[in-house]
């Protein structure tokens, strides 16, 4: 069957026509693959410049700041509120911002900083409602302060919310709430606006601290595992549980939360480290009172050592003993020290 030299070029044009779109489509593919690899390649080197802690602040120049820019004097709990509101701000506007919400790379890769932001947020929280339920009220029966009423359940909102609304708003209207309790502190013609520096109301935050500082002492504790005997119910006779629990257990941390426990203790002590540095400046006549001033200066410096630079590239967990660090036992140890000095701490603010 002879083949018409028209029906020849028609199939030579068509086979040109298929390996162009072929060629486009290949050349297109690269493109986007390049592209997405190159994105990649910039989340990682951002991601490590947002996983950098931030560093230290002096509480008393941060209060004198804050108090020029309202046109006011530093006055008692100037110095711890204002202490708060730049550490807020600080988890908020430090590089990357909040991180703990995001969906997209490379923030939602960082565990490790969203860690770290969830202890300065829990700190945040408890300091908060010291102030709504202690700091704030000369006792219990009195009206709690409106701005520290609508503070505490802005900061204790979700911190893993993106949308509708977000965390960051949230945590920014409660900026607002304790910015607008400061300016009243210090206000003359305004008396309802009150921080009440008591030995009493210290002790009451010093307890959260303490059952915080616990409980991560622990958790580092068990990075590498450990069996303890069951001493919950120990020192009461007649002391009860729900159900019951083995007379031994076996308690270790999970290898994959191993960092996410030693970032979240970081961050705690990050904010606390602060808190006190306030405290002592607000409480230092109940301080002086009880000779007490050394104790908080001790914490401080416990908490200071939970600051220094981790050189190695990941959180270590050789055994006690063993020839690998172990990051989260050094961590323990700090806030272990820590721990136990507050508890001094309290005996002595508890005596008369």
């Amino acid at each position: 069957m002879a083949i018409s030299w028209q029906s020849i070029k028609a199939r030579v044009q068509g086979c040109r026509a298929g390996c162009m779109d072929l060629l486009g489509s290949g050349i297109r593919t690269r493109i986007i693959v390049g592209l997405i690899g190159l994105y990649l390649i910039v989340a990682v080197f951002v991601g490590i410049y947002w996983s950098m802690t931030p560093g230290q602040f002096d509480v008393d120049d941060n209060a004198a700041n804050m108090a020029e820019s309202h046109q006011q004097s530093v006055v008692v709990g100037t110095t711890t509120t204002a202490a708060l509101i730049h550490v807020v701000e600080t988890m908020l506007h430090k590089p990357g911002g909040f991180i703990s919400n995001d969906i997209l790379p490379p923030g939602v890769w960082l565990d490790d900083i969203a860690n770290w932001e969830y202890g300065v947020l829990i700190q945040s929280r408890d300091l908060t409602r010291a102030l709504r339920e202690s700091f704030s009220r000369s006792q219990s029966q009195s009206k709690e302060d409106v701005d520290l009423g609508k503070a505490e359940p802005s900061l204790n909102f979700s911190n893993d919310s993106w949308a509708v609304p977000a965390s960051e708003s949230e945590y920014k209207a409660a900026i607002k709430h304790l910015d607008s309790y400061l300016q009243r502190l210090a206000d003359e013609g305004n008396n309802r606006a009150q921080f009440y520096a008591r030995a009493d109301n210290l002790n009451y935050w010093l307890g959260t601290i303490e059952t915080r500082l616990g409980s991560l002492s622990q958790r580092l504790s068990a990075s590498v595992g450990q069996r303890r005997l069951n001493t919950d119910l120990s020192g009461d006779t007649a002391a009860q549980q729900s159900t019951s629990s083995p007379a031994e257990l076996e308690v270790r941390t999970p290898w994959t939360e191993i960092d996410d426990v030693y970032f979240e203790s970081r961050g705690t002590a990050w904010a606390l480290l602060h808190f006190l540095q306030a405290v002592e400046v607000d409480f230092a006549d109940v301080l002086a009172k009880k000779n007490a001033r050394v104790s908080v200066r001790q914490i401080i410096r416990e908490l200071e050592s939970t600051q220094q630079t981790v050189f190695s590239p990941v959180i270590l967990n050789g055994s006690g003993f063993g020839v690998l660090a172990n990051h989260s036992l050094v961590m323990a140890s700090y806030l272990s020290r820590a721990n136990a000095a507050i508890t001094d701490l309290r005996d002595l603010l508890s005596q008369g």
